[in-house]
C-alpha cells in the first residue's frame, strides 16, 4: 500500500513521475492504428469491460459451487466407508470454508469485485486527471486509477483463487497462476497502447487490487494472510530432584 500511496501522491501532486508517465504513455498509445497488433490490443482492453470480467467469475463461480457439492458428496461417501475423488489443493486439502459450504467462495469473490468501484471511483474523483485523449473532464471523472484494469485484476485474479483447489495437478495450478497474470498484463498494455489510460493508471490499479486478492486468499483458505506469530513453547518442567 505504501507503493500505491507514492504513485497516488505523484499523479494528484503532478510530480516528476507524472511526468515520466505521461511522456512514456504518449510514446506508446496508438489510439488511431489499424494493424493487427493494434487490434489485439483493443480485444485486450475490450476484456476489462466489467461485464466480460464479470461473465468469467461467473462461470468459475459456478464451478466452484458444482465441484463443492461433489466434495461434499464425496466426504459424505469418505464417512460411510467409501472412496470417492473430490476437489481439493494440491495435497488433497480443500477450501476450508468452502467444503461444508460451497455457496461461500463465491459470494466471497463476488464481494471483492464489488469492492472495486466503491475504490476506484472516489479516487477517480478525487485525483481527476485528464486521459491520453485530453479532452476536458466533467465533474466527478478522472482517469486515475484505472476501472478495466482494476475490474480485470480482481475478476481475473479471483476466477484464478475459486479454481486452483480443484485442479491437482501442480504444472495444471501453475499454469492457470500464469494464464491470469499473463490476460491482466494484456489487458494493461491494451488500454496504455490503444490511448485510453496513462501507464501510472493501469500500475495503480494493479497495486490496489493485491490486498483484495490478498484479503480474498485468505477467506478462502480459511487462513489468516500474513506473518504468522508461534506461541511460545512452555518451558519444560523441572526434573525431579533425587531422593
Amino acid at each position: 500500500m505504501l507503493l500505491f500511496a507514492t504513485v497516488t501522491w505523484q499523479v494528484a501532486a503532478g510530480g516528476p513521475l507524472r511526468t515520466l508517465d505521461e511522456r512514456a504513455g504518449a510514446d506508446l498509445a496508438r489510439p488511431g492504428g489499424e494493424g493487427p497488433g493494434d487490434a489485439a490490443a483493443e480485444f485486450a482492453a475490450d476484456l476489462g469491460h466489467l461485464p466480460v470480467a464479470a461473465a468469467v467469475l461467473a462461470l468459475a463461480a459456478v464451478a466452484t459451487v458444482l465441484l463443492g457439492r461433489r466434495r461434499a458428496r464425496a466426504e459424505r461417501r469418505k464417512r460411510a466407508g467409501t472412496s470417492a475423488r473430490a476437489c481439493g489443493g494440491a495435497d488433497g486439502e480443500a477450501y476450508a470454508p468452502g467444503a461444508r459450504r460451497p455457496w461461500l467462495p463465491p459470494l466471497a469473490a463476488a464481494t471483492a469485485l464489488a469492492a472495486v468501484p466503491a475504490l476506484v471511483v472516489p479516487l477517480k474523483a478525487w485525483t481527476a486527471r485528464p486521459g491520453p485523449d485530453g479532452l476536458p473532464l466533467a465533474a466527478g471523472e478522472g482517469f486515475y486509477p484505472s476501472g478495466h484494469t482494476a475490474t480485470a485484476a480482481v475478476a481475473y485474479g479471483a476466477a484464478a483463487l475459486l479454481l486452483l483447489p480443484c485442479l491437482r495437478r501442480t504444472a495444471a495450478r501453475r499454469a492457470l497462476t500464469a494464464g491470469a497474470l499473463l490476460l491482466n498484463l494484456a489487458v494493461g498494455a491494451g488500454l496504455v497502447v490503444r490511448g485510453y489510460h496513462w501507464p501510472l493508471d493501469v500500475l495503480g490499479s494493479w497495486l490496489l487490487s493485491v490486498p483484495l486478492l490478498w484479503a480474498l486468499a485468505g477467506a478462502l483458505t480459511g487462513r489468516p494472510r500474513g506473518p504468522v506469530r508461534r506461541r511460545p513453547r512452555a518451558a519444560p518442567a523441572p526434573a525431579a530432584p533425587g531422593r
